[in-house]
């Protein structure tokens, strides 16, 4: 998937750091992002895309059966709640214009070690692990023929059972591309609240912010944190009222 060919690795960049935004070198990849009207699918980039419309075509329809080459049902369809995850994370490194923060250093159209929330790798864990998958890493492991499609090497299994929890799978499904985060907030969800979380991510990692700024980073960042915080258990009620009607 994520090669998939090429085509799904992670990375990012900053809003307001002063800096120009660039994208991932990768196939498909814009040179810095622009606005995007008329995306069919990662609408959460659309104001700022580092994709073309066009790409987001095949992620329009449900089920996915594949992106360029690579399938996404050489098990079965994935249901829908584990397709939802899947192109969440081939939305960020498709078109969102913060992915080239952590672009690979030996390779610039790949992304490496980007710092995901805990809580969306046991999210994602949850909704597939019914799914079946034939490969533990999606980058390496399957067998890829003369035309570039992938194909299955061993016998299809349960999420469950290829990974044991959510940080197994989010660090080992795209290789070393995420990271799960130490921190509850300062992560990546795949939502409208990454720009502000991956501009304090960055404001931490500064090493010339003096004493005053410390304090005031870190009071942003409590604020932050809590208005997170807020706005996770607000879903996660909108959820469970979901599951009650």
């Amino acid at each position: 998937m994520l090669q998939f060919s090429v085509l799904l690795f992670l990375a990012v960049s900053v809003p307001s750091t002063g800096k120009r935004q660039t994208c991932l070198e990768g196939a498909g990849h814009k040179p810095t992002p622009t606005q995007e009207n008329d995306l069919q699918e990662c609408t959460l980039y659309a104001k700022s895309a580092c994709c073309f419309a066009n790409i987001t075509e095949e992620l329009a329809h449900s089920p996915v059966i594949k992106i360029n080459t690579t399938f996404w049902n050489r098990c079965g369809n994935l249901t829908k709640m584990c397709e939802t995850y899947m192109k969440k994370i081939e939305c960020f490194y498709r078109c969102s214009p913060y992915a080239a923060h952590w672009a690979d250093h030996q390779y610039a159209a790949a992304i490496s070690s980007v710092p995901i929330c805990q809580r969306f790798c046991d999210n994602w864990y949850e909704s597939c692990k019914n799914d079946l998958t034939c490969v533990s890493n999606w980058l390496t492991d399957w067998e890829i023929d003369d035309k570039r499609e992938n194909h299955c090497k061993n016998e299809c299994i349960p999420y469950s059972e290829m990974y044991a929890n959510g940080r197994e799978m989010c660090e080992t499904m795209w290789g070393d591309s995420l990271e799960v985060s130490d921190s509850s907030c300062l992560c990546l969800e795949m939502d409208e609240m990454d720009p502000k979380a991956i501009k304090l991510i960055q404001d931490r990692s500064s090493s010339s912010s003096s004493s005053s700024s410390s304090s005031s980073s870190n009071n942003e960042e409590e604020q932050f944190c809590r208005l997170r915080m807020k706005k996770i258990r607000e879903l996660e009620e909108e959820n469970k009222e979901g599951m009650e009607k």
